[in-house]
């Protein structure tokens, strides 16, 4: 049974998960989006990381939280993801390319550059790539800590 599709979520949550959603709906949080993200995630998640996760999501928009969290497989992740968010790309080649000319490189016109190439050999260990599932720039980039 998913928590959203009732109303009597007290009867069916534990205490510290209820407590914490008593205190967000006094802050003016929305009871079906906490419900939902309980339903989608955990009661654990929820008490620790939902105050977090609306706030990243708020700054820097929720496909690219909920993509941070799909491709890491935990909500931890979250934490201050909005200072290590880089943008949303195409792919990884256009980050890259992206990247090295906010670096200051002056590459001439005439090189040609595999940013894909350079992606995969120098840039991946040190960004996580995530897909939101879209097509209009569904390539989300994090520093890594």
């Amino acid at each position: 049974m998913t928590v959203t599709l009732t109303s009597n979520y007290q009867e069916f949550l534990t205490e510290a998960t209820v407590e914490k959603i008593e205190e967000l709906l006094a802050d003016n949080y929305t009871l079906e989006d906490m419900l939902e993200f309980i339903d989608e995630h955990n009661e654990s998640d929820f008490v620790h990381y939902y105050e977090e996760y609306v706030r990243v999501g708020e700054e820097i928009g929720y496909e690219a939280v909920d993509a941070l969290i799909e491709e890491m497989g935990d909500v931890s992740y979250i934490e201050d993801c909005d200072e290590r968010y880089q943008g949303c790309f195409d792919n990884e080649a256009e980050f890259t390319e992206s990247f090295y000319d906010q670096m200051g490189y002056n590459i001439p016109m005439e090189v040609v550059v595999d940013w894909e190439s350079t992606w995969e050999t120098n840039l991946r260990y040190d960004f996580t790539s995530c897909s939101d599932g879209t097509s209009y720039k569904p390539c989300h980039i994090f520093r890594d800590n």
